[in-house]
Order: C-alpha cells, then sequence, then structure tokens
C-alpha cells in the first residue's frame, strides 16, 4: 500500500489542549487574579472562627460572637470574587467591597484570619478595580495594515507615474531630435539636388539653335508676298 492510498485518520483534539485554549480564553477576558485572590482571602476568615485547633491533649475553640461577622464577610469576600469573573461588568464594586470587607475583618474577624487575608484581599480588590477588557485585535491593527498598505499603494502608483511621465518626455525628446534631424537631411538633399542656373555664352548653341527655327518662318512670308503667276493657259483664257 503506498503512501497514496492511506487513508487519513481524523486528527484526534487533545483534551488538555482544548481545556487550556478554554480556560486561556476565559481568564483574558475578566479580572481572573483579582476574583481568585478576593476567593482566598475569603476562605481563612470563614475558616479560624468555627475551627478547632488541637495542640497536644488540649483542644482551643476560637468561635465566638464574632464568628456570625465572620462567617458573613467570608461568603461575601468568595460571592464577589465569584461576581468578578462572571459579570465583569460589576468588576469596580467588587474591588471596592472586597477592600471595605478586607478592612472590617481586621476587628471583626480575628485581625482578618490571624493576618493571612490581609494582603490578599487588599490585592484582589486592587486588581478587579484596575482591571480593563482588552481592545479588540480586529479594528486597529487592520486599520494600521491597511493604512500601511494604502501608503505603499499610492507610493507605487507615484513612482509608476512618474517612471511614466519620464519615459513620455524622453520619448517626446527623441521625437523633436529626430525631427529636427529629418528636417536638416531634407535641407540638405535639396540643396544637392536644385539645378545650377548656367548662362548662355556669347555665340554659343542657343543662337544657332534659334536661327534654323527663323528660317522657315522668313521663307514662308516671302512667298505670301510674292503674288502667284497664272500658267499660260490661265492667262489666254482670260484675255
Amino acid at each position: 500500500m503506498s503512501s497514496a492510498t492511506v487513508e487519513t485518520r481524523p486528527r484526534q483534539q487533545n483534551p488538555v489542549g482544548w481545556l487550556w485554549r478554554h480556560f486561556r480564553e476565559f481568564r483574558r477576558s475578566r479580572p481572573f487574579w483579582g476574583g481568585l485572590l478576593a476567593m482566598i482571602a475569603g476562605v481563612p476568615i470563614l475558616y479560624f472562627p468555627y475551627a478547632h485547633l488541637t495542640f497536644g491533649g488540649l483542644t482551643i475553640a476560637m468561635s465566638t460572637t464574632a464568628g456570625a461577622g465572620s462567617l458573613i464577610i467570608g461568603v461575601l469576600m468568595i460571592i464577589l470574587g465569584l461576581t468578578a469573573w462572571f459579570q465583569p461588568a460589576v468588576r469596580v464594586f467588587a474591588g471596592i467591597a472586597t477592600i471595605l470587607l478586607t478592612l472590617v475583618s481586621i476587628p471583626v474577624s480575628n485581625l482578618a484570619g490571624f493576618g493571612l487575608a490581609l494582603l490578599p484581599g487588599l490585592i484582589g480588590g486592587g486588581l478587579m478595580v484596575s482591571w480593563a477588557p482588552l481592545p479588540e485585535p480586529s479594528t486597529a491593527p487592520a486599520k494600521g495594515r491597511r493604512a500601511r498598505r494604502g501608503r505603499q499603494a499610492d507610493g507605487a502608483v507615484a513612482e509608476s507615474v512618474a517612471t511614466e511621465s519620464a519615459a513620455a518626455e524622453a520619448t517626446t525628446a527623441e521625437a523633436a531630435t529626430a525631427e529636427v534631424a529629418t528636417a536638416e537631411v531634407a535641407t540638405e538633399t535639396a540643396a544637392v539636388e536644385a539645378p545650377t542656373a548656367k548662362l548662355p555664352a556669347q555665340g554659343g548653341p542657343v543662337e544657332q539653335a534659334a536661327e534654323p527655327a527663323a528660317e522657315p518662318a522668313a521663307e514662308a512670308a516671302a512667298e505670301a508676298a510674292v503674288p502667284k503667276q497664272g500658267t499660260a493657259g490661265e492667262q489666254e483664257g482670260a484675255r
């Protein structure tokens, strides 16, 4: 079986690559890291008031009257992080609310979860407030490419027009030079072919040629002037 007759198998899509591609698109289209830090900050605030820490045989319960406030603050911070993910339009409100809840959790919820939720809450709220969507890649670059192409096309057209104009001017100059050269050649040819005037010499062939033509005319005039004499018979009949 040759390579030309081998049936091509359908390309199998890698699920890991598919998941990573969709995750990248999801991450770039929303304040992902700000929402993630807000949810991370809500976990220690929510956990420590209801945790039971054991030190050897001693169990320490941190459930106090502040437990309800810690529960509310922790849940709200997690909800605000999810809101920033799935509703990016309200990211400014979510960021400001996250910063305020983090600051309120310092006196209410065990110093913001023993300080574990302070930095993530403040940084996450700031990231949500400062996040902005990316510009659409199909508008400005396309216009820039079109403008560059237009400028290149205009430059090419201008160069072609200049080249054609130079060629036309060169052709016109060559035609004018050829016409001048043709006129000069025609003038020289006419000057060479023009007959030269010759003056007849004294007593030359011109007078000799004119004399034979004049003699027959003189003879004809003399004959016309002399009256014809009739014959003898004609004279006797007339008598």
